[in-house]
């Protein structure tokens, strides 16, 4: 088993995606976003440097697994953690019906969620 989750909600009515993401050396990634439903990621090759509001940075490498609950939490970091090598990761997702599954956040709400994010790291 890679991974066994428990999401805190499932939206009604849902209907599943699955999508391949391949980013290229050093991709940061998708602006800071959020989606209507869980998602859930396995990394193929490579290295995802991932990042949930309320949780510090982490890098998922290649063979582990990486969730999110969905809804109102912001996805801040997606990007490629390899400055050198190709990241593919494949991510099924639980999709609100009538909702994008994809929702960028406005710089004005993120400014005013500053305060949920976890601290950043001094350097990389």
């Amino acid at each position: 088993m890679l991974a066994d989750i428990q999401p805190p909600f499932i939206p009604e009515g849902a209907s599943g995606m699955t999508v391949l993401v391949e980013w290229p050396p050093g991709h940061p990634g998708a602006a800071p976003h959020r989606h209507s439903g869980p998602a859930f990621g396995y990394v193929i090759e490579g290295a995802v440097r991932f990042e949930l509001e309320g949780e510090p940075e982490r890098v998922v490498k290649a063979g582990e697994t990486f969730w999110e609950p969905g809804g109102d939490v912001i996805h801040y970091q997606d990007g490629n953690a390899l400055p050198d090598a190709p990241t593919t990761f494949v991510v099924f997702m639980l999709c609100e019906p009538g909702r994008p599954m994809l929702t960028y956040v406005a710089e004005e709400e993120l400014a005013q969620r500053a305060h949920l994010r976890a601290p950043r790291p001094a350097a990389r």
